[in-house]
């Protein structure tokens, strides 16, 4: 079988089992909500309101029906594409709740990424071309520390000494309400004020999306750093790279042109298990900084019980990172045409 025909073959194949990994998921998820202590009448209506309030509230939402009825009530909507409404934002549907939000955890991700991959790649490479260096161990260290570090204590600490102690940064917000937000179709603060022309709000949009992203983006870059390194030091000592240097080129131009492109194919593979973290990595980020992003309306949500959106947005998630996965797949095969279908 020839290698197009291989992959051709191996995407229709991840196609196919998409479907059975989203069910997957979404079974866990809806087995583990109900399976979990507490009770969203309660957490709606408090713990005074009247037994019969309730009741009421547990037929209106079909909490009273049996376990295996209600599942199939919900595969039901899911194949209708329909994710509920939401119990805890005024009868909100949860598609409207996840339109509204989840712009705020897009940027902040893309962001994140963004700086991760800079800053990762940056020291990693740095690390790699001075081996045994105070600069190589000092990359080692700072791959290990901001790979080991917890997201939610970095950020208090951060918005202590850059917010509270310092106040370079703001705090618990997206955008100052003495500003009209930026207006657009993406709902990117960012992306809207410069499409817009409006430079102003574009420098506070990014004022305030600073922090968190510096936050997410360096410890998730600690990944980066160590898979950079390793490779690139791999592939400095292989032997196409001693036979440039025989050839009189340039280190630099070796280390960019040759060793740095092979190095960086790994990092590509890497970046689909990234996206999955970044978006568990958003979740504690937004609550820490009271990101009003999805992440932070997942948290309200199984705080409060909220079956629907709970579930709604986990599958959402759910469908990104699968597809992400898939399309990191396909383009990590078109870029190393040594990978094998």
């Amino acid at each position: 079988m020839s290698r197009s025909r291989a992959l051709q073959y191996y995407i229709i194949m991840r196609l196919l089992l998409a479907p059975l990994m989203l069910w997957t998921i979404t079974t866990i998820v809806f087995l583990l909500l109900r399976a979990t202590p507490g009770d969203p009448a309660d957490a709606i209506l408090g713990g005074r309101a009247p037994e019969s309030a309730k009741e009421e509230l547990r037929k209106q939402l079909g909490l009273n029906l049996p376990l295996w009825l209600q599942y199939l009530n919900y595969l039901g909507q899911l194949l209708r594409l329909d994710l509920g409404t939401s119990l805890t934002s005024r009868g909100q549907p949860v598609w409207e709740v996840i339109g509204q939000y989840f712009p705020a955890t897009m940027e902040l991700a893309f962001c994140s990424m963004a700086i991760a991959l800079i800053v990762g790649i940056g020291i990693g490479t740095l690390s790699a071309s001075r081996p045994g260096t105070f600069i190589d161990v000092g990359g080692r260290l700072f791959g290990i520390i901001t790979y080991s570090l917890p997201m939610f204590w970095m950020g208090m600490i951060l918005q202590l000494i850059f917010s509270v102690q310092l106040g370079w940064f703001p705090l618990g917000t997206r955008f100052p309400s003495s500003l009209a937000t930026p207006a657009g179709f993406t709902g990117l603060y960012t992306i809207d004020s410069l499409l817009s022309g409006n430079f102003t709000q574009f420098f506070t949009a990014l004022h305030y999306l600073a922090l968190p992203s510096i936050t997410l983006g360096v410890l998730l870059s600690g990944i980066f750093e160590r898979i950079v390194r390793v490779n690139l030091k791999q592939t400095l000592r292989a032997d196409y790279v001693e036979a440039a240097r025989a050839r009189g080129i340039p280190e630099r131009k070796i280390l960019v042109s040759h060793a740095l492109k092979n190095a960086l194919i790994p990092v590509v593979t890497v970046l689909g298990l990234t996206f999955a973290s970044l978006l568990g990595g958003a979740i504690l980020t937004e609550v820490t900084f009271s990101w009003p992003g999805l992440a932070n309306k997942l948290y309200e949500a199984i705080s409060l019980r909220d079956y629907p959106t709970v579930q709604g947005v986990l599958v959402f998630f759910a469908v990104i990172v699968v597809f992400a996965s898939i399309l990191i797949d396909i383009l990590n095969a078109y870029i190393d045409p040594r990978i094998k279908y």
